[in-house]
């Protein structure tokens, strides 16, 4: 199975960024005036929903005051698409009958294009919102490429939207027939249980990273390490790249006490019965890279 088989929930969908329109600078003012233009509100990290499958799109005058505005590219049909974003402290902008969803929660569920704008908005409406001032002297910065950069009015350094570089990886048994998952210390008392991630450290490889992170939080070494897929994950803004590999022994595994507090190895029934709401822990949303890495392991 590759990568295309079945990409990762949130990669689903080949969009029309149309990037290169970025760089006319009256583009999202006549976008704003177009009656025909479709805008995705996004509070905090949640956007209006029709049913639990869709994104509900509005239009530009639709859109609270201070929100902030970048191009998201065009649709089957050439309308513009922007996203119109607000922190969640602010008042929760009005949608009619629709209801609000956050990306974690409704992301594995959307149609691929929707799942695909979802994340696109958020990520560049997070750090819109996030990162209005210049990082390396303080000031204030101006928005430009229709929302794809900024440029500080005072240095001159230009600034663009940053990514993080993090792996993600299921790690099975040496035969292959159990599933090793850690549970971390942030989620408290609830009974989950995910795969092992970590962020790139500066000066390295992804290789090196999958190798250092499974041996620091779960103690093991590992053999046949492959590639399986990537996705965004504005939390904040993180690019996932997941990874398969299996322990070169079983019984090296062992929690590193700070981050897991335990690991566990499961297997193939065990499992289905977690993904089906049965049994005793919980696993992570529809929405994640975790998920669909084992989910592929289950499924062989």
């Amino acid at each position: 199975m590759t990568t295309k088989d079945v990409p990762p929930p949130l990669a689903r969908a080949v969009i029309d960024r149309a990037a290169q329109e970025r760089l006319d600078d009256g583009l999202l003012a006549r976008a704003r005036a177009d009656e025909q233009t479709r805008v995705l509100l996004v509070h905090g990290d949640r956007a209006p929903l029709e049913g639990r499958d869709r994104l509900r799109w509005s239009a530009p005058a639709d859109a609270p005051e201070g929100a902030e505005w970048a191009f998201l590219g065009r649709d089957a049909g050439d309308r513009a698409m922007l996203v119109a974003a607000v922190p969640a402290s602010a008042a929760e902008p009005p949608v009619g009958d629709a209801e609000w969803g956050g990306l974690r929660a409704v992301g594995g569920d959307l149609d691929a294009d929707d799942a695909g704008r979802f994340v696109q908005a958020l990520s560049i409406g997070r750090w819109l919102i996030d990162a209005p001032f210049c990082p390396a002297c303080g000031a204030r910065t101006d928005v430009q490429q229709s929302g794809w950069s900024r440029v500080c009015p005072q240095c001159g350094r230009q600034h663009f939207p940053r990514t993080d570089p993090a792996v993600i990886v299921a790690v099975a048994s040496a035969d292959d027939q159990r599933l090793l998952l850690g549970r971390n210390a942030a989620w408290g008392d609830v009974p989950m249980y995910s795969t092992f991630a970590g962020f790139v450290e500066a000066g390295e490889s992804l290789e090196t990273t999958v190798d250092r992170e499974i041996a620091e939080e779960a103690g093991v070494r590992l053999d046949h390490i492959v590639y399986r897929g990537s996705q965004a994950w504005p939390y904040p803004r993180s690019l996932m790249l997941g990874f398969t590999a299996r322990a070169v022994s079983d019984e090296e595994a062992r929690p590193d006490g700070e981050e897991i507090l335990d690991v566990r190895w499961f297997t193939r029934d065990e499992i289905r019965a977690a993904l089906d709401g049965a049994g005793d822990v919980r696993l992570p949303g529809r929405a994640s890279i975790a998920r669909s890495l084992i989910t592929r392991w289950v499924q062989g």
